[in-house]
């Protein structure tokens, strides 16, 4: 890993053991680097399995084929191997995940469809078959104690400079259950689904379709309500996978006790992974809030508060720590949605810098200028149209993007 983002968090934090969830970590050397790269993943029998994938139309085989076993509803394994996305690679690289999942199958005996390959890394470059082999038989044989989670979150990285973890826990019934994740992205990332790959796990008994429903509630509000820099990739994926093992009352419905305790962990530990995301953005000074508040409806405040997020002008303004708030109003008038300059006010931290399309009287730079100095900036934007709000979460844009992104491959 490179320079360790000044926004990381002191240390990777405590994640419990999930019952029903042996990690393995190996070295498949699918790119030239001293590090593991490939994690497996095995999952006790009867692990029910839910899942978010990219929105972009160009994506890779791994991603089409979880697809399938998320509408399966069942898991057995996760393969995730990293330096290598093997996306837009044609027939070879669904045959290295064809062989990936048969060489899973001949070991478990499961259904193909129980098997879950994920890849990152650069795209258009098959996968090698050859590494994969070794490095699976690598993980399979062996029998030594799991992997830590920590050792799991650093394999599954790219261009990330810490490893991203984080967990919870709920009262299920007369159970107390445990939710754990981690997540890998840098760079590439943007919401629909947002782009990384995420992975988290519980031991409650929850059956697919409600395991299913939380996902997509809780995605809605973390995953995709981040931004690095308004690009989604070809191989975005976030699992859900519940092991049944606390021993709980299966859940079935948003009704029954606990459900509503389980949701809760599950949108805390993907609201803590999505923003470590940002807080590893390539090139990252800066961790930003956007509020719009007033927008006619909520989706339309959504679609304001991503403008602001992804405009490049408003983010190099912060990395600059410029009070230029006219780039706010610029992109608030550029997001396609009801807006009205003369409703508009546009604020910094705590501090309104403009109201009713007009400076505020007596406005003072200083105190705007301090708050944009620190390390975690809040821009605020009110429409006046209603009652909609939403809430993103971006970062600036520094050289360290560029100079990151044009050495990608070399």
């Amino acid at each position: 890993m490179t320079t360790r983002s000044p926004l990381a968090p002191a240390a990777f934090p405590h994640l419990p053991e999930i019952a029903g969830v042996t990690r393995r970590v190996a070295r498949a050397q699918y790119k030239n680097w001293d590090r593991c790269d490939l994690t497996y993943v095995e999952l006790s029998p009867g692990t029910a399995v839910a899942g978010v994938t990219t929105s972009n139309v160009c994506c890779s085989t791994e991603v089409e084929m979880c697809r399938e076993g998320i509408a399966h509803g069942r898991a057995r394994a996760l393969v995730v191997n990293a330096g290598n996305a093997n996306a837009f690679t044609g027939y070879r690289g669904r045959e290295a995940v064809e062989q990936i999942v048969t060489q899973v199958v001949a070991h478990l005996g499961c259904d193909p469809k129980d098997v879950f390959v994920c890849s990152t890394g650069v795209i258009g470059v098959p996968l090698s078959k050859d590494k994969a082999r070794e490095g699976l038989a690598k993980v399979i044989s062996f029998a030594g104690p799991s992997a830590s989670w920590e050792e799991a979150a650093q394999t599954i990285t790219t261009t990330d400079t810490f490893a991203k973890g984080s967990a919870a826990s709920a009262i299920v019934g007369d159970r107390t259950v445990h939710v754990a994740g981690i997540v890998k992205g840098s760079g590439m990332i943007a919401p629909d689904m947002a782009t990384m790959l995420g992975y988290i796990f519980t031991d409650a008994a929850v059956a697919p379709a409600l395991l299913q429903d939380m996902l997509s509630e809780a995605t809605g509000g973390t995953f995709n309500s981040i931004t690095v820099d308004s690009d989604t990739s070809t191989s975005d994926t976030v699992l859900l996978f519940a092991t049944g093992q606390a021993g709980n009352a299966p859940l079935t419905t948003r009704d029954d006790p606990g459900a509503d305790a389980l949701y809760a962990a599950i949108h805390a530990v993907s609201l803590d992974l999505a923003q470590q995301v940002v807080r590893d953005g390539e090139g990252a000074s800066k961790f930003i809030e956007i509020q719009v508040s007033g927008a006619v409806s909520d989706d339309s405040a959504k679609r304001v508060a991503l403008a602001i997020a992804n405009s490049p002008l408003v983010k190099t303004a912060i990395a600059g720590e410029d009070a230029n708030w006219g780039r706010v109003v610029m992109a608030v008038g550029k997001a396609g949605e009801p807006a009205d300059r003369d409703k508009l006010a546009i604020r910094f931290g705590d501090h309104w810098v403009a109201k009713d399309g007009l400076p505020v009287d007596g406005y003072d730079e200083a105190p705007v200028a301090a708050h944009l100095k620190g390390l975690e900036i809040r821009v605020g934007a009110d429409l006046g149209l209603g009652e909609g709000r939403a809430t993103v979460w971006t970062c600036d844009l520094t050289h360290g993007y560029i100079s990151i992104n044009a050495d990608y491959r070399s």
